[in-house]
């Protein structure tokens, strides 16, 4: 018996004398940790040693790692009221993925992507949180919206807003009816003017979340307004019920008209044909 295991012996015989309801404590079960130190005290250093200290080690090292993931769920959870800034440099960077279909400026070079230039930044961040939470579909968008966080949608969507549209060509077939829709809208047909959400000069209106529709592809918005009339909804507030009511008013002749008014809305300039205005 070593003589460190007989010095616990005599400790704890001189415990029991001292203390009246040590052999009460006696018949109760050790804790774990207690049958543990017995064998430890008694074993000579070895390979159990080894492993002991490789495991303490791990256990070390994994600590800040749980910590981090734990912590992760709460950065991506904003507190209610709190409101996002994005930052268009920190936008710039995660924009690199979206220049394939949007266009390293957000003017997209095919009419099926829409151009993101000029798009208000709230907008932005609004229809990636759809994509991401599938309530507005789309097989592509929503593969690339899935691991952002809100401020990854917000610096996204301040990147392309310090951008420019490239406006396009109205049609000159459509171009009385469409601009007669979107300035004063149809009043027999249940239509309100689109300027009244979208402005004068087509910009929209960030602050209550109406896209910018100055410059947009005719046939992306056609598709869209299409889809709106044959019931399709991008979630369930009030914003994403606007669109369905009105679209469902327009006859399909009165949709290519008003597209095709929208790609060719830009401010007039020095030398700048105004016939889209």
């Amino acid at each position: 018996m070593s003589f460190r295991h007989s010095f616990v012996r005599l400790a704890i015989a001189l415990m029991a004398l001292l203390a009246a309801g040590w052999a009460v404590a006696q018949d109760t079960p050790p804790e774990p940790a207690t049958q543990e130190a017995a064998p430890a005290a008694q074993a000579e250093p070895g390979p159990a040693d080894t492993t002991d200290a490789a495991t303490t080690d791990a256990a070390a090292q994994a600590e800040p790692a749980a910590s981090a993931a734990a912590a992760a769920p709460a950065a991506e959870t904003l507190p209610p009221g709190r409101a996002v800034a994005g930052d268009a440099k920190a936008g710039e960077a995660k924009a690199a993925v979206c220049a394939a279909c949007h266009g390293a400026d957000g003017n997209s070079a095919v009419a099926m992507y829409p151009k993101l230039a000029g798009q208000n930044e709230a907008y932005i961040a609004r229809q990636l949180a759809l994509f991401k939470s599938q309530q507005r579909q789309n097989a592509i968008m929503v593969g690339f919206a899935m691991p952002l966080s809100t401020q990854d949608m917000h610096d996204l969507g301040a990147f392309f807003a310090g951008k420019s549209a490239m406006p396009g060509v109205a049609d000159e077939a459509t171009l009385q009816r469409g601009q007669a829709l979107y300035r004063g809208g149809d009043a027999d047909a249940g239509v309100p003017a689109c300027m009244a959400c979208h402005g004068p000069d087509g910009r929209g209106m960030a602050g209550a979340g109406y896209p910018q529709l100055a410059g947009q592809w005719t046939d992306y918005v056609a598709t869209k307004l299409n889809e709106w009339k044959d019931g399709v909804t991008w979630g369930d507030d009030a914003n994403a019920k606007i669109m369905p009511e009105i679209a469902h008013q327009l006859s399909k002749e009165d949709i290519d008209a008003v597209s095709s008014y929208v790609e060719g809305l830009h401010t007039a300039g020095a030398g700048t044909a105004t016939a889209s205005k």
